[in-house]
Protein backbone atom coordinates (compact mmCIF):
# COMPACT_ATOMS: atom_id res chain seq x y z
CA UNK A 1 0.00 0.00 0.00
CA UNK A 2 3.05 2.69 0.80
CA UNK A 3 4.01 2.00 -2.66
CA UNK A 4 0.85 2.66 -4.10
CA UNK A 5 0.90 5.92 -1.73
CA UNK A 6 4.07 6.89 -2.60
CA UNK A 7 3.21 6.53 -6.39
CA UNK A 8 0.19 8.82 -6.09
CA UNK A 9 1.56 11.75 -4.15
CA UNK A 10 4.96 12.28 -6.00
CA UNK A 11 3.30 11.52 -9.48
CA UNK A 12 -0.21 13.71 -9.28
CA UNK A 13 0.68 17.06 -10.15
CA UNK A 14 2.98 16.11 -13.12
CA UNK A 15 0.49 13.69 -14.71
CA UNK A 16 -0.78 15.39 -17.99
CA UNK A 17 -2.98 12.70 -19.15
CA UNK A 18 -4.77 9.19 -18.52
CA UNK A 19 -2.28 7.81 -20.03
CA UNK A 20 0.44 8.99 -18.98
CA UNK A 21 -0.56 7.93 -15.32
CA UNK A 22 -1.76 4.90 -16.57
CA UNK A 23 1.71 3.61 -17.33
CA UNK A 24 3.72 5.41 -14.33
CA UNK A 25 1.03 3.75 -11.56
CA UNK A 26 0.94 -0.39 -13.54
CA UNK A 27 4.83 0.01 -13.87
CA UNK A 28 5.17 1.08 -10.27
CA UNK A 29 2.77 -1.98 -9.36
CA UNK A 30 4.69 -4.46 -11.98
CA UNK A 31 8.04 -3.45 -9.92
CA UNK A 32 6.32 -3.73 -6.50
CA UNK A 33 5.11 -7.01 -7.78
CA UNK A 34 8.67 -8.71 -8.46
CA UNK A 35 10.33 -7.02 -5.68
CA UNK A 36 8.18 -8.08 -2.77
CA UNK A 37 7.00 -11.65 -5.11
CA UNK A 38 3.28 -11.52 -4.60
CA UNK A 39 2.62 -13.17 -7.06
CA UNK A 40 -1.29 -13.61 -7.44
CA UNK A 41 -1.93 -12.63 -4.38
CA UNK A 42 -1.31 -8.43 -4.93
CA UNK A 43 -3.86 -7.00 -1.96
CA UNK A 44 -2.78 -3.56 -2.04
CA UNK A 45 -3.85 -2.65 -5.67
CA UNK A 46 -7.35 -1.87 -4.19
CA UNK A 47 -5.47 1.36 -2.52
CA UNK A 48 -6.31 2.47 -6.30
CA UNK A 49 -9.46 2.70 -5.78
CA UNK A 50 -9.90 4.82 -2.73
CA UNK A 51 -8.27 7.99 -4.04
CA UNK A 52 -9.38 8.10 -8.05
CA UNK A 53 -9.83 11.51 -7.85
CA UNK A 54 -6.20 12.35 -7.98
CA UNK A 55 -5.38 10.83 -11.58
CA UNK A 56 -8.97 10.97 -13.11
CA UNK A 57 -9.10 14.61 -15.22
CA UNK A 58 -12.09 15.43 -17.08
CA UNK A 59 -9.87 16.20 -20.59
CA UNK A 60 -12.43 18.40 -22.97
CA UNK A 61 -11.97 16.95 -26.24
CA UNK A 62 -9.55 13.93 -25.62
CA UNK A 63 -10.08 10.81 -27.57
CA UNK A 64 -11.96 7.67 -27.36
CA UNK A 65 -10.73 5.00 -24.29
CA UNK A 66 -12.20 2.17 -24.91
CA UNK A 67 -11.90 -1.82 -23.90
CA UNK A 68 -12.60 -4.96 -26.39
CA UNK A 69 -13.91 -7.97 -24.70
CA UNK A 70 -14.40 -11.26 -25.82
CA UNK A 71 -13.11 -14.74 -25.81
CA UNK A 72 -10.08 -15.45 -27.97
CA UNK A 73 -10.58 -15.87 -31.31
CA UNK A 74 -13.30 -13.94 -31.48
CA UNK A 75 -12.43 -10.93 -33.50
CA UNK A 76 -11.31 -8.64 -31.12
CA UNK A 77 -8.03 -7.65 -32.73
CA UNK A 78 -10.19 -7.48 -36.19
CA UNK A 79 -12.68 -4.68 -35.54
CA UNK A 80 -10.35 -3.11 -32.61
CA UNK A 81 -8.09 -2.58 -35.53
CA UNK A 82 -10.62 -1.04 -37.75
CA UNK A 83 -12.72 1.08 -35.28
CA UNK A 84 -8.39 2.74 -33.99
CA UNK A 85 -8.08 3.98 -38.13
CA UNK A 86 -11.37 5.17 -38.12
CA UNK A 87 -11.19 7.32 -34.81
CA UNK A 88 -7.45 7.79 -35.17
CA UNK A 89 -5.94 6.12 -31.75
CA UNK A 90 -4.04 3.38 -30.64
CA UNK A 91 -5.43 -0.08 -30.69
CA UNK A 92 -3.29 -1.78 -28.39
CA UNK A 93 -3.41 -5.74 -28.21
CA UNK A 94 -2.24 -7.42 -25.10
CA UNK A 95 -1.79 -10.00 -27.29
CA UNK A 96 0.38 -8.76 -29.36
CA UNK A 97 2.45 -7.74 -27.19
CA UNK A 98 3.22 -10.85 -25.84
CA UNK A 99 3.82 -12.23 -29.18
CA UNK A 100 6.75 -9.68 -29.79
CA UNK A 101 7.73 -10.29 -26.72
CA UNK A 102 8.06 -14.76 -27.39
CA UNK A 103 9.68 -13.32 -30.57
CA UNK A 104 12.05 -11.55 -28.82
CA UNK A 105 15.70 -12.63 -26.74
CA UNK A 106 14.53 -10.71 -23.55
CA UNK A 107 14.31 -12.54 -19.92
CA UNK A 108 10.51 -13.33 -20.51
CA UNK A 109 10.24 -14.91 -23.72
CA UNK A 110 11.18 -18.62 -22.34
CA UNK A 111 8.56 -17.92 -19.22
CA UNK A 112 6.13 -16.57 -21.80
CA UNK A 113 6.59 -19.36 -24.34
CA UNK A 114 5.39 -22.32 -21.63
CA UNK A 115 2.34 -20.12 -20.70
CA UNK A 116 1.12 -19.70 -24.14
CA UNK A 117 1.59 -23.30 -25.40
CA UNK A 118 -0.27 -24.63 -22.75
CA UNK A 119 -3.38 -22.15 -22.86
CA UNK A 120 -2.81 -20.51 -20.02
CA UNK A 121 -3.29 -16.98 -19.00
CA UNK A 122 -0.59 -14.50 -18.44
CA UNK A 123 0.30 -13.07 -15.20
CA UNK A 124 -1.10 -9.75 -14.25
CA UNK A 125 2.32 -8.70 -13.40
CA UNK A 126 3.83 -9.90 -16.74
CA UNK A 127 0.63 -8.61 -18.61
CA UNK A 128 0.91 -4.97 -16.71
CA UNK A 129 4.87 -4.79 -17.23
CA UNK A 130 4.59 -5.20 -21.28
CA UNK A 131 1.53 -3.07 -21.12
CA UNK A 132 3.31 -0.14 -19.59
CA UNK A 133 6.66 0.06 -21.83
CA UNK A 134 4.07 0.24 -25.01
CA UNK A 135 1.86 2.73 -23.31
CA UNK A 136 4.94 5.28 -22.43
CA UNK A 137 6.04 4.28 -25.83
CA UNK A 138 2.80 5.72 -27.33
CA UNK A 139 3.24 8.45 -25.13
CA UNK A 140 6.25 9.81 -26.27
CA UNK A 141 5.15 9.83 -29.79
CA UNK A 142 2.28 11.88 -28.72
CA UNK A 143 -0.33 9.39 -29.21
CA UNK A 144 -3.87 10.19 -27.09
CA UNK A 145 -6.53 7.97 -25.88
CA UNK A 146 -6.60 3.80 -26.81
CA UNK A 147 -8.73 0.76 -27.77
CA UNK A 148 -7.07 -1.90 -25.38
CA UNK A 149 -7.44 -5.63 -26.90
CA UNK A 150 -6.95 -8.12 -24.16
CA UNK A 151 -6.91 -6.03 -20.96
CA UNK A 152 -8.35 -6.46 -18.17
CA UNK A 153 -8.71 -9.80 -18.12
CA UNK A 154 -9.08 -9.71 -14.56
CA UNK A 155 -11.38 -7.80 -11.98
CA UNK A 156 -8.25 -6.81 -10.55
CA UNK A 157 -6.92 -5.53 -13.59
CA UNK A 158 -10.48 -3.71 -14.22
CA UNK A 159 -10.09 -2.23 -11.03
CA UNK A 160 -6.16 -1.26 -11.41
CA UNK A 161 -7.36 0.52 -15.17
CA UNK A 162 -10.55 1.95 -13.33
CA UNK A 163 -8.26 3.69 -10.61
CA UNK A 164 -5.96 5.94 -13.14
CA UNK A 165 -8.06 6.42 -15.95
CA UNK A 166 -11.97 6.67 -17.14
CA UNK A 167 -12.94 4.20 -19.12
CA UNK A 168 -15.89 5.72 -21.90
CA UNK A 169 -17.25 1.77 -23.37
CA UNK A 170 -16.42 -1.35 -22.92
CA UNK A 171 -17.67 -3.45 -26.23
CA UNK A 172 -18.33 -7.39 -25.53
CA UNK A 173 -18.09 -9.25 -28.88
CA UNK A 174 -19.72 -12.40 -28.72
CA UNK A 175 -19.91 -15.52 -31.30
CA UNK A 176 -21.18 -18.92 -31.19
CA UNK A 177 -19.29 -21.69 -29.73
CA UNK A 178 -19.02 -23.47 -32.84
CA UNK A 179 -17.76 -20.87 -35.13
CA UNK A 180 -15.59 -19.37 -32.68
CA UNK A 181 -13.84 -23.07 -32.40
CA UNK A 182 -13.46 -23.27 -35.95
CA UNK A 183 -11.81 -19.40 -36.47
CA UNK A 184 -9.61 -20.17 -33.98
CA UNK A 185 -8.09 -23.58 -35.65
CA UNK A 186 -8.47 -21.62 -39.18
CA UNK A 187 -6.12 -18.88 -38.41
CA UNK A 188 -2.60 -18.26 -40.04
CA UNK A 189 0.00 -16.19 -40.18
CA UNK A 190 2.84 -15.29 -42.71
CA UNK A 191 6.03 -16.06 -41.30
CA UNK A 192 7.13 -13.45 -43.81
CA UNK A 193 5.39 -10.41 -43.51
CA UNK A 194 3.50 -11.14 -40.08
CA UNK A 195 -0.20 -11.29 -41.58
CA UNK A 196 -3.08 -12.72 -39.77
CA UNK A 197 -5.44 -14.66 -42.45
CA UNK A 198 -8.41 -17.29 -41.61
CA UNK A 199 -8.71 -20.08 -43.78
CA UNK A 200 -11.85 -21.65 -42.44
CA UNK A 201 -15.14 -21.31 -44.44
CA UNK A 202 -17.58 -21.44 -41.72
CA UNK A 203 -21.50 -22.59 -42.80
CA UNK A 204 -23.87 -22.90 -39.89
CA UNK A 205 -27.23 -24.11 -41.15
CA UNK A 206 -29.89 -22.12 -39.63
CA UNK A 207 -32.63 -24.23 -37.27
CA UNK A 208 -34.58 -24.34 -34.45
CA UNK A 209 -35.65 -20.60 -34.81
CA UNK A 210 -32.04 -20.01 -34.52
CA UNK A 211 -30.53 -17.93 -37.87
CA UNK A 212 -27.87 -19.64 -40.12
CA UNK A 213 -24.26 -17.79 -40.33
CA UNK A 214 -21.51 -17.63 -43.06
CA UNK A 215 -18.04 -16.51 -42.44
CA UNK A 216 -15.84 -16.98 -45.83
CA UNK A 217 -12.50 -17.18 -45.07
CA UNK A 218 -9.79 -14.57 -44.80
CA UNK A 219 -7.10 -15.48 -47.52
CA UNK A 220 -3.62 -14.52 -47.89
CA UNK A 221 -2.27 -13.09 -50.85
CA UNK A 222 -0.39 -15.26 -53.63
CA UNK A 223 3.05 -14.09 -52.29
CA UNK A 224 2.60 -15.30 -48.45
CA UNK A 225 0.44 -18.52 -49.43
CA UNK A 226 3.17 -20.51 -48.98
CA UNK A 227 4.20 -19.46 -46.13
CA UNK A 228 1.27 -20.02 -43.95
CA UNK A 229 2.36 -21.32 -40.16
CA UNK A 230 -0.30 -22.29 -37.57
CA UNK A 231 0.24 -20.65 -34.16
CA UNK A 232 1.46 -22.78 -31.66
CA UNK A 233 -1.73 -22.23 -29.35
CA UNK A 234 -4.36 -22.75 -32.04
CA UNK A 235 -4.71 -26.77 -31.70
CA UNK A 236 -8.05 -28.03 -30.43
CA UNK A 237 -7.32 -28.59 -26.80
CA UNK A 238 -5.50 -25.55 -26.25
CA UNK A 239 -8.21 -23.59 -27.38
CA UNK A 240 -10.59 -25.57 -25.53
CA UNK A 241 -8.70 -24.73 -22.13
CA UNK A 242 -8.33 -21.12 -23.69
CA UNK A 243 -11.91 -20.53 -24.05
CA UNK A 244 -12.42 -22.41 -20.26
CA UNK A 245 -10.71 -20.43 -18.38
CA UNK A 246 -11.71 -17.37 -20.18
CA UNK A 247 -15.61 -18.36 -19.05
CA UNK A 248 -13.33 -18.91 -15.73
CA UNK A 249 -11.70 -15.83 -15.06
CA UNK A 250 -12.62 -13.21 -17.90
CA UNK A 251 -16.44 -13.19 -17.59
CA UNK A 252 -16.41 -11.58 -14.41
CA UNK A 253 -15.35 -8.33 -15.88
CA UNK A 254 -18.18 -8.64 -18.37
CA UNK A 255 -20.43 -7.74 -15.14
CA UNK A 256 -17.70 -5.49 -13.75
CA UNK A 257 -18.47 -3.53 -16.61
CA UNK A 258 -22.13 -4.39 -17.23
CA UNK A 259 -23.13 -3.28 -13.34
CA UNK A 260 -21.47 0.30 -14.09
CA UNK A 261 -23.12 0.58 -17.11
CA UNK A 262 -20.41 0.49 -19.65
CA UNK A 263 -20.63 -2.60 -21.33
CA UNK A 264 -22.12 -3.09 -25.05
CA UNK A 265 -22.79 -6.60 -26.04
CA UNK A 266 -22.45 -6.79 -29.44
CA UNK A 267 -23.53 -10.74 -31.19
CA UNK A 268 -21.50 -11.25 -34.35
CA UNK A 269 -23.83 -12.02 -37.48
CA UNK A 270 -21.38 -13.18 -39.66
CA UNK A 271 -18.12 -12.24 -41.09
CA UNK A 272 -16.40 -8.54 -41.40
CA UNK A 273 -19.05 -7.60 -44.52
CA UNK A 274 -22.06 -8.59 -42.06
CA UNK A 275 -20.76 -7.62 -38.69
CA UNK A 276 -18.66 -4.39 -39.26
CA UNK A 277 -21.90 -2.01 -40.90
CA UNK A 278 -23.66 -3.21 -37.34
CA UNK A 279 -21.11 -2.73 -35.12
CA UNK A 280 -21.11 0.95 -36.50
CA UNK A 281 -24.38 1.48 -36.16
CA UNK A 282 -24.56 0.30 -32.67
CA UNK A 283 -21.92 2.71 -31.79
CA UNK A 284 -23.38 5.65 -33.91
CA UNK A 285 -20.81 5.60 -35.90
CA UNK A 286 -20.01 5.73 -39.88
CA UNK A 287 -17.18 4.48 -41.70
CA UNK A 288 -17.21 7.14 -45.14
CA UNK A 289 -13.98 5.34 -46.19
CA UNK A 290 -15.83 2.41 -46.40
CA UNK A 291 -18.93 3.95 -48.48
CA UNK A 292 -16.73 5.57 -50.74
CA UNK A 293 -14.34 2.11 -51.35
CA UNK A 294 -17.71 0.31 -51.68
CA UNK A 295 -19.33 2.65 -54.19
CA UNK A 296 -16.35 3.21 -56.43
Amino acid sequence: MAVFNRCLRTRVLAAVTPTTAFAYVIRTLSASCLRMNLGGDLKSASVLGQNPLHLKRELSGRNVQWVFLGCPGVGKGTYASRLSNLLGVPHIATGDLVRDELSSSGPLASQLKDIVNQGKLVSDEIIINLLSKRLEAGEAKGESGFILDGFPRTIRQAEILGGVTDIDLVINLKLRQEALLAKCLGRRICSECGGNYNVATIDIKGENGNPGMYMAPLLPPPQCASKLITRADDKLEVVKERLRIYNEMTQPVEEFYRSRGKLLEFDLPGGIPESWPKLLQALNLEDHENKRSAAA
